[in-house]
Order: C-alpha cells, then structure tokens, then sequence
C-alpha cells in the first residue's frame, strides 16, 4: 500500500479552517512527512541529514487540535534549520521565534475553544520544548481530546529508560508520591520530576 501524500495526510489530520495554511508551508519548504504509530517518549520529530530530504513524524493518532500544534512545533525546526543549520539550540529563541510566528495565523482562525485559544496564546509568548510541560495547556488539550490518556506523560515510561526534558538527558528512576526520582545523564544530578509531566518532543 502507498503511503500517503502530505496533503491527503494535512486534509485528515488537521481541523479544516487550517488544512490550506499548513499545506502552504509545506510548498514553501518542502519535507517528508510520515505517520507513526503511537510513541510513548514524543508525538513528533525533525530530522535532517546532509543530502537527505528533511523529514517531519507525527503520531498518526493524535487528536486534530494536538496533531495540528505538534506539525507546526515540528515544522518550525525545519524552517530554522534552513536558516542556521545546527548553528542554533533545537529549543532555543530562534525556534520560539519562529514557532510563535508559524502559530499567530492559526490563533487568528477560530479554530480552538476560548480557553483553549487563550491559553495557546499565552504559551507562544514563550513556548516550552514540549507544549505538554505547560500543565495548564496539557489540561486543555485533554479536555477536548478524547483519547487523552495517549498523551505521552514520565508515568508512562519504564524505569530505567531515558527521556529528554528541557534540553537534558534523565535516566527515569523509582516513584516517590507524585514524582519521580530521575538522573540526570550528564552530570548525575537527582531530580524530582512530576508524574504527569511529558518528556520534550
């Protein structure tokens, strides 16, 4: 079976007011684009290599509101990539710059519900590495999705495995209470990390 092309997989995933936009940035630099099946550690990624077309992954079940942010989250690392190459932190002002800038036409469509827009809006102003380490935002998202509970959250993950979070590498350890226990790779260093907290995509 062939896989299918970015704008038969734009018309199904993402909300209708802004299938035309998301497909316009994609003529304006080009990518691959591929479905996953559900990941537990992220909902999309970025990667380029030299000679290589760039391409983009997306959870191919995510709800259209979460797979709509995360195709603009990860299209944003492919338009600074081609301004900067690695030249820039995958997280850093020029990619909030740019996802913030991606976002505005979307926030004008009336495509989300008033308290899910106005949060949105307030998380561009500084957006994080993974819009689900904003709780309030999280929140949000499951309320109108669902199928919530795929939302990739550190409960989810097995002890011992390693998951990015702000830009740093942790090793997940045992529970304590609502968090926990995690090392971090580089330095060692033991943090508390919420439960319901999702590792940086």
């Amino acid at each position: 079976m062939s896989r299918p092309t970015v704008a038969e997989i734009i018309l199904k995933h993402i909300p209708e007011p802004a299938a035309s936009y998301c497909l316009e940035l994609w003529h304006k630099y080009p990518f691959e684009l591929i479905l996953k099946k559900s990941r537990v550690t992220k909902v999309g990624d970025f990667c380029f290599r030299p000679g290589r077309k760039p391409k983009i992954t997306i959870n191919s079940d995510l709800y259209p509101f979460i797979f709509l942010v995360t195709y603009i989250h990860e299209f944003s690392h492919h338009a600074v990539n081609i301004v900067y190459g690695n030249r820039t932190e995958p997280h850093g002002k020029a990619w909030k710059q740019a996802f913030s800038t991606f976002m505005e036409p979307v926030l004008n469509m009336g495509i989300f519900p008033e308290d899910l827009q106005a949060c949105l809006k307030e998380h561009m102003k500084d957006p994080m590495a993974s819009s689900f380490s904003d709780g309030q935002l999280t929140a949000l998202f499951r309320k109108y999705d669902p199928s919530s509970q795929q939302l990739p959250v550190i409960k989810n993950l097995a002890e011992g495995e390693v998951f990015s979070l702000r830009g740093k590498k942790f090793i997940k350890g045992a529970l304590r209470r609502t968090r926990f226990i995690c090392t971090e790779v580089k330095t060692g260093r033991i943090y508390l990390v919420p439960a319901d907290l999702s590792p940086d995509y």
